[in-house]
């Protein structure tokens, strides 16, 4: 029954820089969507070569090992929720975090839309197999993260340097606990990307190497 009202309590404080993070977000996306549309013919073509060598190394097998995958992929996204930790941590990196959630959607409307505008159902196919499955928790994750990290922002403005005395250990302990619980939630998807991914491309790839360079 607490944890009840714990959540509805904190749904009610943070339901508005959910949302606000969430158009953020879209709105990347809706701006990758045309800036992939707004390419000239060579950028187009620089990156079908780029795409169809990558092609090629998933059909013949030549991607890096699971290991090397997985500690790749885990950097990466450790790095993408600790900056947002640390901007949370400080009142002028508030605005970056936005920044950061637009550039998140940016990256993924620009990839669905390049791959659908170039391969039709069958680059809708291989978003769904190579972009889609993972980020169906990185971006929560991110979204969580981003809202936190913003809430507490606000709070070292109200509580620390508009009041001296304002409490700090215990909002910080559940920021930090957020972005732990993440950094796990992160590290299950690396282990995806790293074993699972790369047999999802291999069934769906055949189909679209004849289409590229």
């Amino acid at each position: 029954m607490n944890r009840n009202r714990s959540m509805e309590l904190y749904m009610k404080e943070h339901l508005s820089l959910y949302i606000f993070v969430g158009v953020i977000f879209l709105t990347g996306v809706v701006f990758g969507t045309v800036m992939a549309g707004a390419l000239s013919l060579e950028q187009k073509q620089e990156i079908m070569r780029f795409i169809g060598n990558f092609f090629s190394s998933v059909e013949q097998g030549a991607l890096a090992d699971a290991r090397t995958t997985f500690l790749q992929s885990f950097a990466l996204h450790m790095k993408w929720i600790l900056i947002i930790w640390v901007l949370g941590m400080s009142v002028i990196g508030l605005p970056l975090i936005l920044i950061l959630d637009f550039l998140k959607g940016v990256l993924i409307g620009f990839s669905v839309s390049y791959l659908v505008g170039q391969f039709a159902w069958k680059g809708l196919l291989f978003a769904l197999v190579s972009i889609a499955p993972q980020n169906l928790i990185v971006i929560p994750a991110l979204w969580v993260c981003s809202v936190t990290a913003i809430a507490f922002s606000i709070h070292l403005v109200k509580n620390r340097l508009m009041v001296r005395n304002g409490m700090f250990y215990e909002p910080f302990m559940r920021y930090a606990g957020t972005i732990l619980l993440s950094g796990l939630l992160l590290a299950g998807v690396a282990m995806f990307e790293a074993s699972v991914s790369p047999i999802m491309m291999k069934w769906v790839t055949p189909m679209l190497i004849t289409m590229t360079p």
